[in-house]
């Protein structure tokens, strides 16, 4: 329900006069938040246009691993190194140099930002959340930010240095403030551009005032303690002989020739097919349950540390568990539901969830099936999963033991470190 109110000031070496000078404030209240949504489109650039696309991808990579082999430099010879500041100086001093007068062929902000990225990297490393930093290849995905400037028009994408517009495949309507954008091309030769903004959002759901438990796996990807499973689609299995084949011919290619580059593709394409085939099925899962219920309850699970089961590994990876939790809790938190983890060491698929007693032996995954000792009922192993994890999810909820806060103080510590946003670029978002 939405309540609006109306505030009337008035200035006091006024309020005698017959038409009284006033303010009017008005204050709108209602279920409306926030949010950064990202857009990502399609490009169909020109000839000319991916040839300017191709300068700006090799100078942005450029200046990213000049200034990360300065500061390796830097730190052998004299235990430290520069910050953004002095490296965004040294930019200015690299451009008037003959032999690197290129650089100003390409839209400034855009290398400035490529040293802001660099800077990100370091501060998640000491903050010992990566990998130290890089070198970038020109054979991966390729990309380019521009944190200013950037519109969308008639189907068309406009930023500094392309006035007459890139051809973009506008597939759904642009509701926030357009901010940064980056341009990336896929190795399969694919121009997207990923446009981020800042919307009012309000959730389209309404509550439903349902709880339910997810046990995530690998014969089924997903079991609720309702009963209900999602299918494992295995796209890596599925597509793995085709990919194999292809790379069976890449290989027997010379590098450098036609031949070689054709084939490159149809490997790249191949990749692209099971990477969107999943994205897509993982967004198809996770929205079918924000839709229906109001708190989901989850495993915190360490995939990191599962993935070192070389019996497992690849069945985990294809799994994709980390990306289903990520868009599971973004998903949650723009419409107002809740995402529950419970504690990774609980032992949700030994513990009978009627009497509570703990069966050791179904720690061997091959057990699907299992029957209490105790109270003599019959369970399915990932079902009964689930409903502990509902429980236990619910209890410490009720009885104030699971500090629940949506996940935004995690997202204020890695957005404090992460910031790729040069703060005066969006003044404007940031104070509304």
């Amino acid at each position: 329900m939405s309540v609006f109110a109306r505030i009337i000031f008035f200035h006091a070496t006024n309020i005698h006069k017959p038409l009284a000078v006033y303010k009017t404030i008005a204050i709108f209240v209602s279920g409306m938040r926030k949010i950064n949504r990202t857009y990502k489109f399609r490009l169909y650039p020109n000839k000319v246009q991916a040839d300017l696309l191709a300068r700006h991808f090799g100078c942005a990579r450029f200046v990213y691993n000049y200034f990360l082999n300065q500061r390796k430099e830097q730190y052998r010879l004299t235990g430290k190194s520069d910050n953004y500041y002095a490296q965004a100086k040294a930019l200015t001093a690299l451009k008037k140099q003959e032999a690197t007068a290129w650089l100003k062929d390409v839209n400034s902000q855009t290398l400035q930002f490529a040293i802001r990225s660099l800077e990100v990297a370091y501060t998640n490393f000491f903050q010992k959340r990566a990998k130290f930093p890089n070198f970038k290849s020109k054979h991966s995905k390729n990309s380019f930010t521009v944190p200013q400037f950037a519109s969308i028009a008639d189907n068309r994408l406009f930023i500094p240095k392309f006035k007459e517009g890139i051809k973009c495949r506008v597939h759904r309507e642009i509701k926030g403030e357009i901010g940064k954008v980056t341009i990336s091309k896929t190795p399969s030769g694919k121009y997207f551009v990923s446009v981020f903004t800042e919307e009012e959002y309000v959730t389209p759901l309404e509550k439903t005032n349902k709880s339910v438990g997810v046990d995530m796996g690998l014969k089924d990807l997903l079991i609720t303690s309702e009963g209900e499973t999602f299918k494992n689609n295995r796209y890596t299995r599925r597509y793995e002989r085709k990919l194999a084949k292809a790379q069976r011919h890449l290989s027997r290619k010379k590098k450098g020739s036609r031949g070689f580059e054709n084939q490159r593709l149809k490997v790249a394409k191949l990749h692209d097919k099971i990477a969107n085939s999943r994205a897509d099925y993982l967004h198809k899962c996770s929205i079918s349950l924000i839709r229906r219920y109001d708190t989901i309850c989850i495993e915190d699970l360490n995939v990191k540390g599962m993935e070192r089961n070389h019996h497992l590994a690849k069945s985990i990876t294809d799994a994709s568990w980390g990306s289903f939790v990520s868009m599971l809790a973004y998903k949650a938190e723009w419409n107002g539901k809740k995402v529950v983890k419970i504690d990774r060491h609980f032992p949700s698929s030994q513990t009978c969830n009627v009497c509570g007693y703990v069966n050791k032996q179904t720690k061997d995954l091959s057990v699907r099936k299992w029957e209490c000792p105790v109270c003599h009922t019959h369970h399915n192993r990932d079902v009964n999963a689930a409903i502990n994890i509902l429980r236990f999810g619910l209890n410490h909820i009720s009885a104030g033991t699971v500090d629940y806060t949506d996940g935004e103080e995690v997202r204020a510590n890695l957005l404090k470190g992460r910031s790729s946003v040069k703060p005066e670029a969006h003044e404007s978002l940031a104070h509304g």
